[in-house]
């Protein structure tokens, strides 16, 4: 399958910077897999598409303050560090090796150190230019997630254009973020108020949070022109045995509605999706891993009956994951209106019901 064929136009300004305020007040687009139809509501309409039997499924990851900016002290050149994962196991408990984004990576040789965040941290790299992903070690005896949760910045995403703010600490969260270990948020929840979250269980659904820590691949673009040659970066999921209970003993009464395409990917891992350990049928017992699985057309799907989503990249993983789920020519014409009744595209942007 050629990527080619899962790109569209965007103009600039359609390009959401900054997030909805109140996060409810999003538009919401509708999408009916069957016949096709489109309706255009406002977020906290999407209490009327949930029958009290389905089953509304959350990622509570938490993003961390994973972006860090400072020198190289022998140069005084400038440098940006966004931490991925800790490298683990550590002796003691606090990781002091972590895979990272570095910029200006292909500068940044084995061996350079780093001066973080105006000297509250400080770290050395420990591997050659060439990858993506890179190691860092930091220095001394420093409990490195409370401090950087303390000095570090945001991570926003390439495409919002500007540096981020006091606000976006609490606006890139979901008002379900439990869990720290995501370097992007899941972005289709952040459209939930706690409110609305209480209306939707009061009508009866289940609100059943699991766990994935989304990665760098959220942001990385697929560079080769077959669909199928990309491989997914590896990211942890858990999901516990009473939550896996719950949506197993629903799903035959009601639906399983996945917030955004991470909650996706973590039901279709347990239920055992393209090269993950899943079986044929859910079981009350705790799923626990790393998942590469990725999804595109044409795909079928276990556990997932509806999704909802935010407006996503030309050309991207996430574009082909709901592509799949709801038909290329169907996406494509929907981001067509999406464009022409200008909705805010993106992480920060509007939302879109699939049914």
């Amino acid at each position: 399958m050629n990527l080619a064929e899962f790109d569209y136009s965007l103009p600039d300004n359609l390009i959401a910077q900054y997030p909805a305020e109140p996060r409810d007040a999003s538009r919401l687009m509708v999408v009916h897999r069957r016949g096709g139809a489109i309706e255009h509501r406002v977020f906290r309409d999407i209490a009327d598409y949930l029958a009290p039997a389905d089953t509304l499924v959350l990622n509570r990851t938490r993003v961390i303050s994973a972006r860090l900016r400072g020198v190289r002290p022998e140069t005084g050149g400038r440098v940006e560090v966004v931490l991925v994962r800790p490298v683990r196991p550590v002796r003691d408990g606090s990781p002091s090796r972590w895979e990272a984004l570095l910029k200006p990576g292909a500068r940044l040789a084995k061996g350079t150190r780093l001066e973080l965040e105006g000297g509250a941290l400080a770290a050395t790299v420990e591997d050659d230019p060439g990858q993506d992903i890179r190691l860092i070690r930091f220095a001394g005896n420093v409990d490195v997630p409370r401090v950087i949760e303390q000095v570090g910045g945001t991570p926003l995403p390439p495409y919002i254009r500007r540096a981020p703010d006091a606000s976006d600490r609490d606006r890139y969260q979901t008002v379900y973020a439990e869990e720290y270990g995501a370097v992007a948020a899941p972005t289709a929840g952040l459209h939930f108020t706690a409110p609305l979250l209480d209306r939707i269980r009061a009508r009866g659904t289940a609100v059943v949070p699991i766990l994935l820590h989304v990665g760098p691949g959220t942001f990385q673009p697929i560079r080769s022109d077959a669909v199928e040659d990309h491989e997914m970066d590896e990211e942890y999921y858990r999901v516990e045995a009473r939550e896996a209970e719950t949506i197993r003993r629903r799903r035959g009464a009601g639906r399983v509605v996945a917030v955004g395409t991470t909650a996706v990917r973590t039901l279709e891992t347990i239920a055992g999706g393209p090269g993950e350990p899943g079986g044929p049928g859910l079981e009350a017992r705790l799923y626990e891993g790393r998942t590469r699985c990725f999804i595109y057309p044409p795909y079928d799907f276990r556990l997932v009956d509806a999704l909802l989503t935010n407006f996503h990249l030309p050309k991207s993983t996430l574009l082909l994951l709901v592509s799949a789920f709801a038909g290329r020519e169907l996406i494509l014409s929907a981001y067509e209106e999406a464009v022409r009744e200008k909705y805010r595209f993106y992480s920060y942007g509007d939302a879109m019901l699939i049914v």
